[in-house]
């Protein structure tokens, strides 16, 4: 379990301490979790207690989404901590968010690594009285939650065709690596990708492969796809650990004029597309989803009307806006 703990003072953004703070104006009252709504952080005069518990430790999208929940829930006068799974894994991901229930904060931000098997516990905690948004990730029944704050997934998967698209206009054969099936994401990001493939009958889809968010694993499945179908133009890697494992079984293999297309912008993916490595980013906005989720969270807490769905947008990163709003869209290995 990778475990942190934010708790600094009242300092963010200022547009989102202002909006905020006249969101927050009445957490001072009694009446604020009179009516058993919230959980145990919210009342008198306690600030509101926030959880986030990311899909994996270690993942720049999900520190990226943290530091953008961290300003949003420190401007609004709130404590947040967050406890993440060492792997994407429902089996560890449930108990975290078992205990984090056990514990009543006001708001659980969560984003669940199965679609299925994160229902029950997620059910739990709204049936505790948290306050709970799904960020980035959902459910097949998303009931529990006040919100679910995620990218344009679909609309990420056609993007990546469309960079291998201009790249090889004769067209080709085409392959998705991705996760594990069942993430709602990652999933959603592939059918995009099959959806916009199947639309052009130049190229040849060849199916989506799982490398269980293990870079080795997807270094080998690229590897062997490509001793299989040699003539391979264009590989669309699903999250950050697949397009690390996608480049390097690429280059393993020794094959050329292939167009990797990464979804997500960590530092890693971003020193392969500067090297070449790989040749477009699908970047997601992982600090506006985080902030949307606090903000979100805190209506719901005050009685307020909230979203049911929000969708945030992504940015194609290129060598050619590198240093521009490409760079501006590339995610953080901390906050600061």
């Amino acid at each position: 379990m990778n475990t942190k703990k934010w708790k600094r003072s009242a300092f963010g953004v200022a547009a989102l301490g202002a909006a905020f703070a006249l969101t927050l104006s009445g957490c001072s009252s009694p009446a604020a979790n009179d009516s058993g709504d919230g959980g145990d952080g919210g009342g008198g005069d306690e600030a509101y207690e926030f959880v986030f518990v990311p899909g994996v430790a270690g993942d720049e999208f999900y520190i990226s989404m943290g530091c953008g929940i961290q300003d949003a829930v420190e401007a609004a006068g709130g404590t947040v901590s967050e406890q993440a799974p060492e792997k994407f894994d429902p089996t560890l991901q449930k108990p975290l968010v078992d205990s984090v229930t056990s514990s009543k904060p006001d708001a659980l931000l969560v984003a669940p690594t199965d679609v299925k098997a994160m229902e029950a516990p997620i059910k739990a905690a709204e049936a505790a009285g948290i306050k709970v948004v799904l960020v980035d990730t959902t459910l097949e029944d998303p009931s529990a939650a006040v919100s679910q704050v995620s990218s344009d997934n679909v609309g990420g998967g056609e993007a990546a065709f469309s960079a291998i698209e201009e790249a090889h206009p004769d067209g080709g054969k085409v392959l998705v690596i991705s996760v594990d099936p069942g993430i709602s994401t990652t999933d959603q990001r592939a059918e995009g990708f099959q959806q916009a493939a199947e639309a052009n009958d130049k190229f040849e889809y060849l199916g989506v492969q799982y490398s269980h968010n293990e870079p080795a694993e997807a270094a080998r499945l690229v590897t062997a796809a490509l001793q299989k179908d040699p003539d391979i133009v264009g590989i669309f890697a699903a999250n950050l650990f697949a397009a690390e494992g996608t480049a390097t079984g690429v280059k393993q293999a020794g094959a050329e004029d292939i167009t990797i297309v990464g979804f997500d912008a960590g530092p890693a993916q971003v020193k392969q597309l500067e090297d070449g490595v790989v040749q477009a980013l699908v970047a997601q906005e992982p600090r506006k989803i985080g902030e949307e989720g606090v903000a979100q969270a805190l209506a719901a807490l005050n009685g307020e009307e909230t979203e049911e769905k929000i969708q945030t947008g992504f940015t194609v990163i290129t060598q050619d806006n590198l240093d521009g709003e490409g760079g501006d869209a590339a995610y953080v290995s901390s906050c600061g």
